[in-house]
């Protein structure tokens, strides 16, 4: 388009299409890495010369935590990848296991927040070292090497710590008990308890009691309301994707300061006091709320 102005020069002025061939990596990364993993994704698919772009080291690592380095070195084995994409949707879709192996971590696909998992023997089990209570057993379908199975109890308690300088900043999490019920079981169909909270808060939010089921009592009308004062009623359990059942046992905000919290996770039923068996546990799931 020419200026048709008096006096005009007859300059053209048009406008032409920018050129994201003509761009630096670094800044056509930097443009990528503003947006998420899945844009980058289908950014690949624009163009051949785009597709170089978006599948780049420089990109990718931005989606990785800023800490991934430390954490892959404490690998029960090693992580093999040709790519920081390729690493990226390793930790996505393979948990890997951590220092003694009792501690899972993987990513949220959707945005690479930081996710784990304590497993059973990471947590605090009333009477766990007590055989004729519960005993330790492999399963092919877990990713840790023992579970827990509940043989005989009627003081059901389960806890588990977590810091929270190994977690996302600034993020939503929940943390859910994974279990499984035996085909041999009793007393799991009663209410349990469970709550989340910061270990030394005081009147924080996440402090407040849930009831839960294990497993929903068969009333034919649903979930029971067993909740008493001071509690609100949770939901009851879900199928993961892995074949195991969860419970969500509370939620928790991970501030954007770097102050090294231990958040404190629990599920209890020590109220009506019946004998209870068949319930196996993995562990505990520390997951971003989506």
């Amino acid at each position: 388009m020419k200026n048709e102005g008096g006096g005009g020069s007859g300059v053209s002025t048009a406008l032409k299409p920018t050129n994201f061939a003509l761009l630096s990596e670094g800044c056509v990364a930097y443009i990528l890495s503003q947006t998420s993993p899945r844009d980058a994704g289908r950014a690949s698919s624009i163009s051949r010369g785009f597709k170089c772009f978006a599948n780049s080291d420089a990109v990718w690592e931005q989606f990785l935590p800023s800490d991934y380095l430390d954490i892959i070195a404490r690998s029960v084995s090693p992580v093999v990848y040709s790519s920081k994409k390729e690493l990226y949707f390793r930790l996505c879709d393979s948990p890997i296991l951590l220092d003694d192996g009792n501690l899972s971590f993987y990513l949220n696909k959707k945005n690479g927040k930081k996710c784990f998992m304590l497993g059973a023997q990471a947590l605090s089990i009333a009477w766990q070292e007590t055989l004729v209570f519960w005993r330790w057993r492999s399963l092919p379908e877990s990713r840790f090497s023992k579970v827990a199975e509940l043989l005989a109890v009627c003081w059901l308690e389960i806890k588990g710590k977590f810091r929270t300088k190994m977690l996302t900043s600034a993020t939503s999490y929940a943390a859910y008990l994974v279990y499984k019920i035996g085909q041999v079981s009793h007393g799991l169909d009663f209410t349990g308890k469970t709550f989340v909270r910061h270990v030394g808060g005081i009147g924080r939010d996440d402090d407040v009691a849930t009831t839960v089921y294990l497993k929903p009592p068969r009333t034919g009308g649903g979930l029971q309301d067993g909740s008493r004062d001071g509690e609100v009623m949770g939901g009851g359990p879900q199928r993961r994707v892995d074949g195991w059942m969860e419970i969500e046992l509370g939620r928790f905000y991970n501030g954007e300061n770097e102050i090294d919290d231990e958040v404190e996770f629990c599920f209890m039923e020590t109220r009506e006091l019946h004998w209870k068996a068949g319930l196996i546990v993995e562990g505990i799931d520390i997951r971003h709320l989506d």
